[in-house]
């Protein structure tokens, strides 16, 4: 047990020990990466201190370490990684397309098939348009929606995150985000939602929300808060975007599947390429068809690897046989029950601990305080994440720093039973810092 005395960042320093002590693969891997990559990683978010965790090779939803250890995977690549490491089905059909060439430099045999299962299971999407990443979908979406508006400003949430080139703090735009006129409001909040709608309804061309917000905290979008900006935006003409790169996991028909408010346009990326580079963005037959090139008013839309044979295949072999409707019903059911457990943990040791989020994607934080936007989760301590992420890592199990957990297809009873078991070990371990 915890000495009394201990306080949350000699716990930390400890945990840190250990974990330099056992990981020194990783550590020298760094170190050279550091050479050459600035901190020593071409993802930020890939990176945590003291230094991560470099993986040599992952198979189902196990992952192993250049030190050798082995890890159950519960960070899914933020959400990217729902068919696991090595998925059989998925694995031959990209073999048979390398088979047949790598890059054609035209219409494929794959393109129109995924393009039909997608718009077949997100009932906002009448036409699909294919990119490269969440990131870039959103720009399209938000392109398209300023060209047929002819309007400039787009509304987006505090704390929010929409890509590398849209994030988004209490009011001010990411440094390195694109040069749009962004306007904010916080999430979850109706009112004030819609009078910034109101205050800017003449030059508001687009409404982008995710109705979960992932990276923001795994905070979900109320009903009547999304019901109201739907409301707002056909009041006055605006075009309402979901992000659903990551929330298009949380149902059969996605979140807007869920909750019966369907947006005009919808971004989507991540497990849809069958864990290959993938985004996409549709919805309403007349916006979407702006890019028609038949048309004489066509909008341009470029991309070398939009319909890049190996992510098409892979995209369609996972859409149309491992993740049927069933399948996301029953992938979220189990991310349900396992926030349930965690939750219930932690209120039987009187650990301040809330675990948000819904179906398969789930986040941790360590405290009581309410949240209901990303600026709420400021009440856990920084210690608190990096000493339960650092603890669970040594305990095997992989997810992100900031407590972000994302489920995959391959995850079994036993995976999700040891985790719960290991996560009540760290609360007993650790409880007296936890609780202050």
């Amino acid at each position: 047990m915890t000495p009394r005395n201990m306080t949350l960042e000699i716990a930390l320093a400890e945990a840190t020990e250990r974990y330099v002590a056992a990981n020194p693969a990783s550590a020298a891997r760094h170190e050279e990466a550091c050479r050459s990559l600035p901190g020593g990683n071409t993802r930020s978010v890939l990176f945590y201190d003291p230094f991560p965790l470099s993986m040599a090779e992952g198979e189902g939803a196990r992952l192993r370490d250049l030190d050798g250890h082995e890890y159950r995977d519960f960070l899914g690549e933020y959400t990217a990684g729902l068919y696991g490491h090595s998925e059989p089905r998925i694995l031959d059909e990209v073999r048979q397309a390398l088979d047949s060439g790598i890059v054609l430099g035209a219409p494929n045999r794959y393109e129109v098939e995924l393009a039909e299962l997608v718009c077949a299971r997100f009932p906002s999407v009448d036409r699909v348009r294919f990119c490269n990443s969440g990131t870039e979908a959103n720009l399209m979406a938000i392109g398209l929606a300023r060209a047929v508006t002819g309007r400039a400003k787009v509304l987006v949430f505090e704390g929010a995150y929409h890509g590398g080139v849209l994030f988004f703090k209490e009011g001010a735009s990411g440094p390195v985000n694109v040069p749009y006129e962004f306007v904010f409001a916080p999430y979850n909040d109706a009112g004030a939602a819609l009078a910034v709608v109101e205050r800017h309804a003449e030059e508001l061309a687009a409404i982008l929300v995710e109705p979960m917000m992932g990276s923001g905290g795994c905070i979900e979008g109320d009903p009547e808060f999304l019901g109201a900006l739907r409301e707002a935006a056909d009041r006055h003409g605006v075009v309402l975007i979901f992000d659903e790169v990551m929330t298009s996991r949380l149902g059969p028909g996605g979140r807007q599947g869920e909750l019966e408010v369907l947006p005009d346009l919808t971004s989507l990326g991540k497990y849809i390429g069958g864990g290959l580079t993938f985004g996409a963005f549709g919805g309403r037959a007349d916006l979407v068809d702006r890019f028609d090139p038949r048309r004489p008013d066509a909008l341009p839309h470029a991309g070398t690897f939009n319909n890049n044979v190996l992510t098409m295949s892979a995209g369609v072999v996972g859409l149309r046989d491992i993740f049927t409707p069933e399948e996301a019903v029953r992938l979220n059911a189990r991310g349900d029950e396992l926030r349930r457990r965690l939750q219930a943990a932690a209120d039987e040791r009187g650990v301040p601990f809330q675990a948000t989020g819904c179906g398969s994607i789930i986040g941790l934080h360590w405290q009581a305080e309410p949240i209901r936007r990303p600026a709420d989760t400021g009440a856990t301590p920084t210690a608190a994440r990096s000493l339960s992420h650092l603890e669970l890592i040594r305990r095997g199990f992989y997810f992100a720093r900031r407590g972000f957990i994302s489920l995959s297809l391959p995850l079994e009873t036993d995976d999700y039973d040891d985790f719960v078991a290991a996560f009540a070990d760290f609360l007993d371990e650790h409880r007296p810092v936890l609780s202050g």
